[in-house]
């Protein structure tokens, strides 16, 4: 069996985890670049918890600026094997109001800047993102939640825009009207590159406003979002502290194969495959490429 190692990436308004114990904050050199800050590792209640701050100390690098390859690649070094996303909403529907917290199910990715695979010419690989939330990963956050008193929809899809602008009142609305439950800046690639690293990912969007498409709501403004993510964020540090007491010590096979996506996934014959894209894929492709 495979020991679990959990790992929490930070979104805006969290750039630190408290309760982290035995800490120590480690550079780990990654082929893909610089990722957004050193990560800190630590345990919580005994169960070895790796923490990353999306944006950096003092929110320093925006959604387009964010290296998510070298995020995910270093956290695949450091050995996490379940993946807690932490991040920042707005929400398109009036049940969903700030400071709920939303267990997404499906993402939308309307990003069109940043660098989505580890894969590409030298080897080629496409893994599935039918479904790219690990159920058991959700089950385990709602489970927490409910232990905390803190009250969340299970369901919902994301929509992943560029950024760093809101939303245009007609972009909202569309979103809207095609019924998705919340709109972010971050979620994308980055659950599509954790499927890449065959970690299991789940996200917890906290919803911090109704982004504009709403009549008392017309505009979204950083200062609003400040008051309300102060509050989400002390309610995250809870919900973390809680599925870390709770989780299970030994990692569980992911029911719908996060934990070994690549087994179907390359397609490049290892006669022509890039020896130089191929050393870079060590962390991240190392079981199926040393075989």
């Amino acid at each position: 069996m495979t020991k679990a190692v959990l790992g929490i990436i930070g979104g805006s308004g969290i750039y630190d985890l408290p309760g982290l114990e035995n800490v120590r904050e480690e550079r780990i050199a990654s082929p893909w670049g610089e990722p957004s800050g050193a990560p800190r590792i630590g345990e919580i209640a005994g169960l070895p918890v790796v923490f990353l701050s999306r944006h950096d100390k003092g929110h320093r690098l925006s959604p387009s600026d964010i290296n998510y390859r070298a995020n995910i690649d270093v956290l695949k070094r450091a050995g996490v094997t379940d993946l807690v996303s932490l991040s920042a909403c707005g929400s398109f529907k009036e049940e969903l109001p700030p400071g709920t917290f939303v267990l997404v199910d499906q993402f939308v990715d309307r990003t069109h800047k940043r660098e989505s695979s580890f894969f590409g010419k030298g080897c080629v690989a496409h893994v599935s993102m039918a479904h790219p939330v690990s159920p058991r990963l959700r089950i385990h956050l709602a489970q927490a939640a409910l232990a905390e008193g803190i009250q969340v929809v299970r369901d919902g899809t994301y929509v992943c825009i560029e950024g760093p602008q809101f939303s245009s009142l007609a972009e909202s609305l569309t979103y809207k009207q095609l019924g998705y439950a919340a709109i972010g800046m971050t979620n994308m690639p980055e659950a599509k590159l954790a499927r890449e690293a065959e970690i299991c990912y789940a996200t917890v969007a906290m919803v911090t406003d109704y982004d504009c498409w709403h009549p008392d709501h017309d505009a979204v403004t950083v200062q609003d979002i400040i008051k309300v993510l102060t509050a989400n964020a002390e309610k995250a540090k809870a919900l973390v502290a809680r599925l870390a007491r709770d989780f299970p010590r030994e990692h569980e096979p992911c029911p719908i194969g996060s934990d070994r996506a690549l087994d179907t996934a390359l397609i490049t014959a290892p006669e022509v495959r890039d020896p130089a894209l191929i050393k870079k894929l060590d962390a991240v492709a190392g079981r199926v490429l040393g075989r």
